[in-house]
């Protein structure tokens, strides 16, 4: 699959569309052979009854009734087990590509147009929402198409038998099947819609407050945190029971139109038995046979009320990775120079989307090739706003980025990224082994290069008295120190060998003495790149040739009008 605004939601299905046949297929042949043995079964039984004991022994046919309940009945356990079997693996397959498709379309957003959106937002839609519609198959269109068909199927068996039965069969299929599904969702999309949005607010609370436990805790905040969780689960819960009455309510319905159908069919069979329409065996197929799609029927609410939840789930995941990037290729990218070349903004202006200011304007900033620069500036002045700008995250409202002269706006994004290697302020430790963070930022390094780097940053020896480079290092680097961290995902980026490292905050919350030390080491392994780095604190003497500071001329209503160098 591609990336492209083609690849929808409905292509992740589309690819699996014979599994996805050959599943409705299989359900429908397990509620055909369902149904057609309880109408079997009743009318031989009742035949058997009425034909009595002389009956059996004397010319009533035993073996071909018998000989059809046997079949049908292996027909319907080997049908369910392959449907399971099959529906299963197809769900899961979904689910796969479900991710898979989530990420491709959302990770060209991030960081720029996913800064906006929560993490336990996000964390919602990847647990909640592709829940929802990875289980559509299995709890919504299968069985919706299944007893479509299983109906129509019934109906010409009883137009067969006696068409008044046939009719009655076809009205209460358009009441049971349709009339009491729209009693019982209409109007619930708004309330679907309400109960996504606060259980994405329960999730969001409550990974918010497990991954912030510690500030929580230092501030004597955890009971206040916990309040707001225990009222975004109460309020998710009034949703949940008002799906639950709504769901009851339409069973009830269900139950009471089930019922009047019954007794109608029964009615209408007795009727036509003493009219001689029909024979008793007959007149007794056709009460089962309604008894048997009655209990069919009673999941038509259910599935409905799935179909109406994956839609309002579909439609949060498609709102996410839909969004328009903050970057588009050119159309006839061109190639950059090979090698080291001079990175350079030109007039540069920039504004937020929905700002009315500009946050950057005439900016001009040259970095040669090989040489290391610091920017330096009041939170809030432009500084990660110029990194995105570099990283290409957004492009300038005016002016241009350019390597070797190149405007990177005609580059292609893959290439541009090839040449800049990024540490962000919170670069972190994946859940992995050594050599699994490290190859992020090169997926062919060989060991040896692996030990390379970490020597570059001093980790040789950590690496070496935990284990190698297979050694697990735990979720967010739980087993290292700040420092240890900073040292691997710095590790990373060195491992890309762009000709351009840009870093982004790299010591903060590091203690004076190993902020010194790894920047001592950084600028050692740097070799012939260049450097851009953003920082607040004091660098030490030879770490950057030139350090620029972001500024608005002393006045906090104007603009930014120039970046100032400072030797």
């Amino acid at each position: 699959m591609s990336a492209s605004r083609d690849d929808g939601l409905k292509q992740v299905f589309t690819l699996h569309r014979g599994r996805l046949l050959l599943t409705v297929l299989l359900l429908w042949t397990t509620m055909l052979a369902g149904t057609a043995l309880l109408g079997l079964s009743g009318g031989f039984l009742t035949a058997a009854a009425l034909a009595g004991a002389a009956g059996l022994g004397s010319g009533f046919n035993f073996f071909s009734p018998s000989a059809g309940i046997r079949g049908l009945t292996m027909a319907r356990i080997a049908s369910r087990y392959f449907e399971k079997l099959v529906g299963h693996d197809v769900t899961l397959r979904i689910a796969r590509d479900l991710r898979v498709w989530f990420f491709r379309r959302a990770l060209p957003l991030a960081p720029a147009k996913l800064a906006g959106v929560r993490t336990g937002e996000l964390l919602a839609r990847l647990l909640s929402d592709i829940n929802e519609v990875d289980g559509l198959l299995v709890r919504a269109i299968g069985p919706l198409i299944a007893l479509g068909g299983v109906s129509l199927a019934a109906v010409g068996s009883a137009l067969l038998i006696y068409p008044p039965a046939a009719l009655l069969l076809a009205v209460l299929a358009l009441v049971i099947g349709l009339g009491v599904p729209w009693f019982t969702v209409r109007g619930a999309g708004a309330h679907e819609r309400d109960r996504a949005l606060h259980r994405a607010q329960l999730r969001t609370q409550a990974f918010e407050g497990l991954e912030g436990a510690a500030d929580l805790t230092a501030l004597h905040a955890r009971d206040h945190w916990q309040q707001r969780v225990n009222v975004a689960a109460k309020q998710l819960r009034s949703r949940d029971r008002r799906r639950r009455w709504r769901l009851v309510a339409g069973n009830a319905l269900h139950g009471l139109c089930a019922s009047v159908g019954l007794v109608a069919m029964i009615w209408l069979a007795l009727r036509a038995f003493e009219r001689g329409a029909v024979d008793a065996a007959y007149a007794a197929a056709l009460v089962f046979l309604t008894v048997a799609l009655i209990e069919l029927w009673a999941g038509i609410g259910l599935a409905w009320q799935s179909w109406l939840s994956g839609r309002v789930a579909a439609g949060r995941l498609e709102s996410i990775v839909d969004q328009d990037s903050g970057v588009e290729d050119a159309a006839a990218p061109v190639t950059l120079p090979a090698g080291t070349a001079v990175l350079e903004l030109r007039d540069v202006s920039f504004r937020w989307p929905g700002q009315g200011r500009a946050l950057l304007q005439n900016v001009n900033l040259r970095v040669a090739p090989g040489e290391r620069i610091a920017l330096r500036g009041d939170s809030g002045s432009g500084k990660t706003t110029l990194s995105a700008l570099m990283l290409r995250l957004w492009d300038p409202e005016a002016g241009s980025v350019r390597y070797g002269d190149v405007d990177i706006r005609m580059v292609a994004q893959a290439e541009w990224h090839m040449k800049i290697a990024w540490l962000p302020q919170n670069a972190p430790v994946f859940a992995g082994t050594v050599a699994d963070n490290l190859r992020l930022g090169d997926v062919a390094a060989s060991d040896e290069r692996l030990w390379q780097v970490l020597a570059d940053v001093r980790l040789q020896a950590w690496a070496e008295g935990i284990g190698g480079l297979n050694a697990w290092v735990g979720e967010n680097g739980a087993t290292m120190s700040a420092g240890q961290a900073r040292r691997l995902a710095l590790a990373r980026a060195l491992l890309r060998d762009a000709p351009v490292l840009l870093l982004d905050e790299p010591t903060e919350g590091l203690d004076v003495d190993t902020a010194q030390a790894l920047l001592q080491d950084m600028v050692a392994a740097l070799g012939e790149r260049s450097l851009v780095m953003i920082t607040h604190d004091e660098l030490p003497e030879g770490i950057v040739d030139c350090s620029y500071r972001v500024t608005n001329g002393g006045c906090f209503d104007r603009v930014f009008e120039n970046l100032e160098a400072t030797q």
